[in-house]
């Protein structure tokens, strides 16, 4: 089998090169580094409970010896033996193994609390960090194989941990202790037993490297696998619709032969180890007997005796086994190391930056206009910049948006927005239009900071958003998207989701302003009805209407809605169309929609097309202009 052989695919297809574990050791010292940071007694315990059961079997080992030397010969001998001294042996030898025992069995529970401890951190030190990634991050990733790395990835540690890294500490003692005890025993056959190591140890590890690359491919087929159902299972009505089924069987089947090759390539090798390594190890112990055997044969019986060469077979396998036992886990030990650089690649990305010093804060408002911050929640807020001198000052928060000579790319070598320019007084209602990937939400996206601008600045209420506080700038504004996420809980959990102090007389206002409560109140339990499956119980447009609910409780002073009536039916639409008014009263609004009736009543209405604004102006403005705006007007009307 040659080092380059890659997985194949259903035809034969390589998979492309195998990936590397990259810096194994210090992958392992820092799971080691995480057990010995939150468990670092009881580390320290398995330890010594190591230790002892180690040298509970190297005494029975050697106890052989004594029996047969200083028990079994001399007693064959006499004429009246007296077994007292033999049967007191035993006792104490029993009595060691009972703590070997014991030994072993704490060993064991203390590894298994350990492992599963310091997998409940790790897991939440994962969540955390995810928190504070980009939505880069997530774009790159499909959600199947970021929930791969928590469960997958999290279960193969958790085998490294519980299993593999104590048999490898064990191990380590048992070699050390037999090797030093071989040595006082006979230096010639404890020359040979290394030079039987030293060739398994070659086979283990010249077998063990051209494993570990299968292995991390392993898990990365399994993550693809996983997206990959994941993406099928929430697009199961459109790959009906489509009559989508045997494309559909047929790509699960090559991403399931592409888990398959990687998982024989690698288990493949893996599983070899353990009979070739065996048979080494017994080859070992037969040449250590056949020349234990000459040297007490030729020798006068006292260089080398049975109960000496006995132990010293007895010893001979339990140098051997250490190693026999890690090459036949060798495909747990490079399936956890590979779990683990996943799972370590996914903490150490970088947190999104937040530079910001400008915070968002509650304030109470005088005659004068003198504003006081307090804690409570007054329905006035304030921007709260404090200079380098220590001065603090308040600035009325507003709604005021602008943008001047903005530049952006989702990848630097790629601009979807050029020179934009526009400015949303407070209380105003902006509306983009255009054609797919015209760069309508892009927009949007960047006046809340979901990506940073190239080049150009956005100011808010007068400051660079580059200089608020990325969780005060998300809070003083409320999204509506076209694509609806509720969660598990009651409908009233997920109205109350746009702000967590909300009261439940502000939630059932919230709705009611969104002509939700109509529908929420025929609901089985009405606003405790329990919701799942991101409200696969309720049609599209309630959950739309929701969606608009839970924007209204957080009473933002800025509002964006990307095309958030889109999922509603016309009917549904026109009933809301009051409702939304009133939300958007006093409020800047971002308002992105395909139905051009929704945005005629806006103050001015931008026209994109290939991330430039073309056209800017009032609706009657736009039409008397009869350029891209007429063209979309006319032809969306004659459609309708």
């Amino acid at each position: 089998m040659s080092n380059d052989r890659q997985p194949r695919g259903p035809r034969g297809r390589a998979m492309g090169p195998r990936p590397k574990i990259d810096h194994p050791m210090q992958t392992l010292g820092r799971v080691l580094g995480l057990m010995m940071k939150h468990y670092k007694f009881r580390m320290i315990l398995v330890v010594v409970c190591i230790l002892v059961n180690a040298m509970t079997q190297l005494y029975g080992i050697l106890f052989i010896r004594e029996l047969i030397d200083g028990y079994i010969v001399p007693l064959s001998k006499a004429a009246a033996p007296d077994f007292s001294g033999l049967a007191f042996a035993l006792v104490r030898l029993g009595c060691l193994y009972l703590a070997g025992i014991a030994a072993s069995y704490s060993q064991t529970m203390l590894m298994l609390r350990i492992a599963q401890g310091t997998l409940l951190k790790l897991r939440a030190a994962m969540f955390d960090h995810m928190e504070t990634l980009p939505l880069s991050y997530f774009d790159a990733n499909s959600h199947g194989d970021i929930m791969s790395v928590y469960t997958n990835d999290v279960d193969t540690l958790r085998m490294l941990m519980s299993n593999m890294i104590p048999e490898v500490i064990g191990s380590t003692v048992n070699i050390i202790s037999t090797l030093v005890s071989m040595i006082v025993l006979s230096v010639p056959m404890t020359a040979l037993t290394l030079v039987m190591v030293v060739v398994i140890s070659f086979v283990t590890m010249r077998l063990g490297a051209r494993s570990a690359g299968y292995f991390v491919q392993n898990q990365k087929n399994l993550g693809d696998l996983n997206g990959f159902i994941e993406e099928m299972t929430e697009g199961q009505k459109v790959v009906k619709v489509f009559c989508h089924e045997q494309q559909s069987i047929a790509d699960f089947e090559e991403r399931n032969q592409r888990l398959r090759a990687s998982a024989n390539s690698a288990n493949g090798i893996a599983n070899i180890l353990m009979p070739i390594n065996n048979n080494l190890a017994h080859l070992s112990y037969v040449l250590c007997a056949v020349v234990g055997a000459l040297i007490a044969i030729h020798g006068d019986g006292t260089v080398l005796t049975i109960g000496t060469i006995v132990s010293f077979l007895t010893l001979n396998r339990n140098f051997t086994r250490p190693i026999s036992q890690i090459s036949s886990q060798i495909n747990n030990v490079v399936m956890g190391m590979a779990g683990a650089q996943r799972v370590f690649a996914m903490i150490d990305l970088p947190s999104e930056t937040d530079e910001g010093t400008v915070t968002l804060v509650s304030v109470d408002v005088a005659e004068d206009g003198a504003m006081t911050e307090t804690l409570r929640r007054t329905g006035h807020w304030a921007w709260k910049e404090t200079a380098q001198d220590g001065i603090v000052r308040y600035v009325p928060m507003r709604g005021d948006v602008r943008f001047h000579d903005v530049d952006f790319g989702y990848v630097p070598e790629k601009t979807v927005l050029h020179d934009v320019n526009l400015f949303a007084k407070p209380g105003q209602k902006i509306a983009f239009v255009g054609s797919t990937g015209a760069g309508k939400t892009t927009i949007t996206n960047l006046i809340n900071r979901f990506y940073d601008i190239a080049d150009g600045e956005i100011l808010y209420d007068g400051f660079n958003v580059k200089d608020i506080r990325k969780n005060d700038l998300r809070r003083s504004m409320a999204i509506v998207l076209q694509e609806t996420n509720l969660f598990t809980g009651t409908v009233m959990d997920n109205i109350r989701y746009g702000r967590l102090s909300a009261t439940d007389e502000e939630c059932v206002a919230a709705a009611k302003l969104a002509n939700a409560d109509g529908f929420i109140r025929r609901l089985p339990e009405g606003y405790n009805t329990m919701l799942t499956g991101n409200g696969s119980n309720l049609s599209q447009g309630q959950r739309q209407l929701l969606s608009i609910a839970r924007a209204a409780v957080c009473e933002p002073p800025v509002l964006i809605l990307d095309e958030a009536t889109s999922s509603i039916d016309t009917h549904t639409e026109h009933l809301i169309q009051q409702g939304m008014d009133k939300l958007m009263q006093g409020r800047t609004t971002f308002v992105i929609a395909h139905r051009l009736s929704t945005v005629m009543n806006a103050d001015c209405i931008m026209v994109l097309e290939k991330g430039v604004i073309i056209e800017r102006g009032s609706h009657e403005e736009l039409l008397e202009k009869k350029g891209k705006y007429y063209q979309l007007y006319t032809g969306h009307f004659a459609e309708e």
